[in-house]
């Protein structure tokens, strides 16, 4: 059974970020964006975030078909978006659309504030009406009392399309409370359209009672990436003192065989002990070297465990998985 949750998320620890970390004070809004292939999900997200954040279509021949998860600041907020490049594209798998809604819902859970619908300016398409019947879908009942459309390359206005649009389409945009938006994602700089795009989604968070969306699924899973957390850090600590015993002994080892290989040099007793010494100092050089940098390494790792979990789908083998990592 669906339901919504209040916003609290002051308590969390800040989301990771390819610059430095947000204040952890910061208010967490999660955005959920969908829609087909070339609608502009991703320059809309980078546009929100103010950087090139996600690879475009427009920017790129080749777009990744896996969600991708970044965070950046919006104002006064601390803003992650999922962006779901061609989810919903009919020529996709059903395994890799089954994958890609698991890494989704792992992705925004507890669960997501605003799940926008992206559509490009012009005749709405069959397939682009599917898609905002497949938000419910996908994230399960009352997802779209917590749903919007945002309309992109709307250089010319969408006032045109909406007066021409059917009656099916029209229905659509009423069960979403007539919520939508407009984005030129030719002007990033344009933070005023941005700004108006978090006033209508506080609004709507506000008619949800000041909440995001939940149910039994995204509970579940809120639990459950919260427990293999546990079981990857457990897995990278223990590969961390393998990996480190390892060195040692391999370090004692060398150092046996240079002790062993210089006992039968002809040179003076000095000249041996020089000798030994300077091999013993480039030893423990790269000895240091080497376990820096693996406690570098997994210390990477277990900082952040959180967004490498959410990376793999539930159904997915956890150890098998993170095996590549450690």
């Amino acid at each position: 059974m669906a339901s919504s949750k209040r916003t609290d998320d002051e308590g969390q620890p800040p989301q990771r970020t390819r610059s430095s970390e947000l204040p952890p004070n910061m208010s967490v809004t999660r955005i959920v964006l969908v829609g087909k292939t070339g609608a502009g999900k991703s320059s809309s997200a980078n546009t929100i975030l103010g950087r090139d954040a996600f690879r475009s279509a427009g920017r790129m021949s080749s777009v990744t078909k896996e969600c991708s998860k970044e965070t950046g600041e919006v104002g006064d907020r601390q803003v992650t978006i999922v962006d779901t490049p061609g989810l919903f594209d009919t020529n996709l798998p059903e395994l890799t659309v089954k994958r890609e809604i698991a890494k989704c819902v792992n992705m925004s859970a507890p669960g997501p504030h605003a799940i926008i619908v992206v559509i490009k300016v012009g005749p709405i398409t069959r397939e682009e009406m599917s898609t905002v019947q497949k938000v419910e879908e996908m994230f399960g009942k009352d997802a779209e009392k917590h749903a919007m459309i945002l309309f992109t390359r709307a250089e010319g206005g969408i006032e045109k399309m909406l007066a021409e649009a059917n009656e099916e389409f029209r229905q659509i945009l009423r069960r979403l409370g007539n919520r939508y938006h407009v984005f030129n994602n030719m002007e990033k700089s344009d933070r005023t359209q941005v700004l108006e795009l978090f006033d209508k989604i506080d609004e709507m968070i506000k008619a949800n009672q000041d909440s995001y969306y939940t149910n039994y699924t995204y509970q579940q899973v809120d639990e459950m990436l919260a427990d293999r957390e546990r079981k990857a850090r457990d897995i990278f600590e223990k590969k961390m003192q393998e990996k480190e015993a390892s060195l040692l002994a391999k370090y004692e080892e060398a150092l046996s065989a240079l002790l062993i290989e210089n006992l039968t040099l002809e040179e003076t007793v000095l000249e041996k002990e020089n000798r030994i010494r300077e091999l013993e100092r480039t030893l423990r050089i790269n000895r240091d070297r080497d376990l820096k940098e693996t406690k570098r390494y997994f210390a990477a790792l277990l900082k952040y465990a959180r967004q490498l979990i959410e990376q793999i789908p539930d159904f997915e083998n956890l150890e098998g998985s993170i095996k590549q990592y450690a």
